[in-house]
C-alpha cells in the first residue's frame, strides 16, 4: 500500500508515541504512520518492510538498546536510508544536542511539545 506523505517515529515512551499520532491525525488524516520503541526495532522496521520508505523519520535521542544518535548514524550510514529526512524529536533543547545531530546528517530538530496545539503547528511545517 503506497501513501502519500509517511512517517516514522521512533521513541520509546508510548504516551509521546500517541500525543504525535493524535496530532499528526488531527492536522493531516491522510499522513500513514508507524512507530517503533527504539532503534534497533525503528532499523529493523525500515530494512525489512521494503514497501515502506518514509517522507520523515522522527527520532527520539534518549532511549534504550541504542541510543537516538546511534541509530541516526546508522540510518545516514545506509545509502538505502540515507536520502530520508530524519528530524530528531527530543525532549532535550540543549545547543549541543542540536548541533551535533544536525552535524550528523538530521534534517531538522524538535523539542517536543507540551501542548498538542503546539505540536500540530509544528508538524504542519512537514505534512501540510
Amino acid at each position: 500500500m503506497k501513501h502519500k506523505l509517511s512517517c516514522l517515529l521512533i521513541d520509546d515512551d508510548r504516551d509521546d508515541q500517541e500525543i504525535f499520532k493524535l496530532a499528526l491525525q488531527d492536522i493531516n488524516g491522510e499522513v500513514f504512520c508507524l512507530t517503533a520503541d527504539d532503534g534497533v526495532k525503528g532499523l529493523q522496521m525500515l530494512q525489512q518492510e521494503e514497501n515502506f520508505v518514509p517522507t520523515y523519520i522522527f527520532l527520539d535521542l534518549n532511549m534504550p538498546r541504542m541510543t537516538g544518535r546511534d541509530c541516526l548514524n546508522a540510518i545516514k550510514s545506509n545509502p538505502l536510508l540515507a536520502d530520508i529526512p530524519v528530524v530528531i524529536y527530543s525532549t532535550s533543547s540543549d545547543p549541543k544536542d542540536i548541533q551535533d545531530t544536525k552535524a550528523m546528517g538530521a534534517a531538522d530538530y524538535v523539542v517536543k511539545q507540551y501542548s498538542i496545539s503546539s505540536l500540530k503547528e509544528i508538524l504542519k511545517r512537514y505534512f501540510n
